[in-house]
């Protein structure tokens, strides 16, 4: 008898075809047998140990988050709600540029505290890890041998590379540190990564010219991964700065995943469409290119990433000093403010945009839930030095919400034939963004059953067949005999997020069933301790 069978089900299959009614069976952490309109036929219906009455609810593929920042926190926190009972079976970490392999010792002291603001310094985590290989057998380990809440697969971090192989400096690298940065991501790809991010308007990656780029991404597409860009503007120039990328990854011969793919700040208001353009032009002349977004208009990162790219050289202690200093802490607010840094894009800085999500100093807690101005003006002060003193007194930890987003553009974009779904959720602060929470749940219940700006069959594509297409795994992303039984069971009149600006860590509805690994994760509504996650190598998707 197999382990479970899940009665009259409305199979969404990730294919995009329309929905079926079946008995799906479950045994062995995969699905071995599907029959369609069981009852309605009156055949014998396949018996399991466990029986799961699934009338009215929808059975679709797990969802896959092609952007997340849960690289610390899948070590941290086995219960890992925050995706889990949004039905998310698998992740992609190691996002933007920047995570914790590979690594030396130098190095992960320096990216522990330049990413503060996205994982927490780490104090509760043994980094025993080095490699990337030594990353993804501690995810296979997870909380003692059992495992993690969902599964992940890894992106190599170029500016981790850079830092590794020439640390903070704004410069090109010599021939023997490019062909040491290009050993690091062969071994990584080799390790078992699907492919590298770049966090382009983050330091030091940043300071890569296209050149160094490309050159990477060439041992990327020829070892079979991707590359994920963060590129260099998401406002001023961000049309020429996703042509850029697009004319780089066809030179490298490496297929192209464009992170968090939006158009914001005023000068791109409306202009969604001529994104899509640019991409279909290059779709029709045999590009490979995919893209994620999450469905909100405000972004998320860290205040220090606002500064210019020349304030960050040398790392984070470098940063302080010349925060410290009068003249500098001038020069960097001119930038911000007149000239429009490249940390923001190219735009001068709205403070009133500018929402404090979270401090890693409690004493600083009555900053979060305000913008910058706000907090200013209780103050009496300028923007800039309320910003300048919060940077000095986190040491950097600060994270931000910078609501610069446009409706119609998330909208547009959402409806690409090559849209994938992406979280670029950011779990610390006492405030953080509702995405990290809400995605999923977002997209089923506000894009699909209020909206109407998709159809379910289409947007449960989105969210699983397309990036398991992506990251190369013949087994995930459809709901099939002989596939990985990570699966989702919600009602489609109720599913929402619970999550919101003002209580951003509630937990979505209507999401009562996940299964990772044919387990369940969540049963009932509630989150089993099921630790059925692995790390997803590049090798096993071959």
């Amino acid at each position: 008898m197999e382990d479970l069978v899940i009665r009259d089900a409305d199979v969404v299959d990730g294919s995009g075809a329309p929905s079926y009614r079946a008995d799906v069976v479950v045994d062995g952490g995969r699905i071995v047998s599907i029959v369609q309109e069981a009852a309605a036929a009156g055949c014998q219906r396949p018996r399991a140990t466990r029986e799961l009455d699934a009338e009215g609810l929808v059975l679709s593929p797990g969802f896959v988050d092609m952007h997340a920042h849960s690289d610390l926190a899948l070590l941290r926190d086995p219960d890992h709600s925050a995706k889990v009972a949004q039905g998310v079976t698998l992740e992609v970490i190691g996002q933007d540029g920047l995570s914790y392999a590979p690594v030396d010792d130098r190095t992960l002291a320096e990216v522990r505290r330049a990413i503060t603001g996205w994982n927490g310094y780490g104090d509760d985590i043994d980094f025993t890890w080095r490699s990337v290989g030594e990353y993804l057998d501690r995810l296979d380990h997870g909380f003692d041998g059992e495992g993690i809440a969902v599964n992940a697969a890894y992106l190599i971090p170029q500016g981790t590379v850079r830092m590794l192989a020439m640390g903070w400096e704004d410069r090109e690298p010599t021939p023997e540190e490019l062909d040491r940065m290009r050993r690091l991501v062969a071994d990584g790809m080799r390790e078992g990564a699907v492919g590298m991010s770049s966090g382009l308007t983050y330091t030091p990656g940043m300071y890569a010219k296209d050149a160094e780029l490309t050159e990477l991404c060439r041992v990327v597409g020829e070892l079979g991964g991707y590359y994920c860009p963060h590129h260099r503007s998401y406002g001023a120039g961000a049309l020429q700065a996703y042509e850029e990328m697009v004319a780089l990854t066809r030179e490298a011969g490496c297929p192209l995943h464009l992170a968090h793919a939006t158009m914001n700040f005023g000068v791109n208001e409306g202009r969604g469409a001529e994104l899509l353009a640019l991409l279909d032009d290059a779709l029709a002349d045999g590009a490979d290119i995919t893209l994620d977004t999450y469905p909100y208009t405000p972004g998320c990162t860290t205040l220090v990433a606002m500064l210019p790219s020349w304030a960050s050289e040398g790392g984070p202690e470098a940063i302080l000093a010349r925060l410290e200093d009068e003249d500098s802490a001038g020069r960097i607010r001119h930038h911000m403010e007149v000239v429009g840094a490249d940390g923001c894009h190219g735009v001068p800085i709205e403070w009133d945009t500018i929402e404090i999500s979270g401090v890693t100093d409690p004493a600083l807690a009555p900053y979060v839930g305000r913008t910058v101005q706000q907090s200013a003006d209780e103050r009496g002060e300028a923007p800039w030095t309320t910003a300048r003193r919060l940077l000095l007194a986190d040491r950097l930890g600060s994270t931000i919400l910078q609501h610069v987003g446009h409706e119609e553009n998330v909208r547009t974009i959402m409806r690409h034939r090559v849209h994938t779904g992406g979280s670029d959720g950011i779990l610390q602060g006492a405030k953080p963004h509702p995405r990290a929470y809400g995605t999923f749940p977002q997209y089923l219940g506000r894009y699909v059953r209020e909206l109407g700006v998709l159809s379910l069959e289409e947007c449960v594509a989105h969210l699983t067949s397309r990036p398991a297409a992506r990251l190369g795994l013949a087994d995930r992303g459809r709901v099939r005999e002989g596939y990985r039984a990570d699966l989702v069971l919600f009602d489609p009149g109720t599913v929402a997020a619970g999550s919101t600006f003002e209580s951003p860590r509630t937990l979505p509805v209507g999401i009562p069933y996940v299964l990772v690994d044919g387990r369940f994760a969540i049963e009932d509504g509630r989150r089993t301790d099921v630790l059925a996650g692995r790390a997803v190598r590049r090798a096993q998707a071959r």
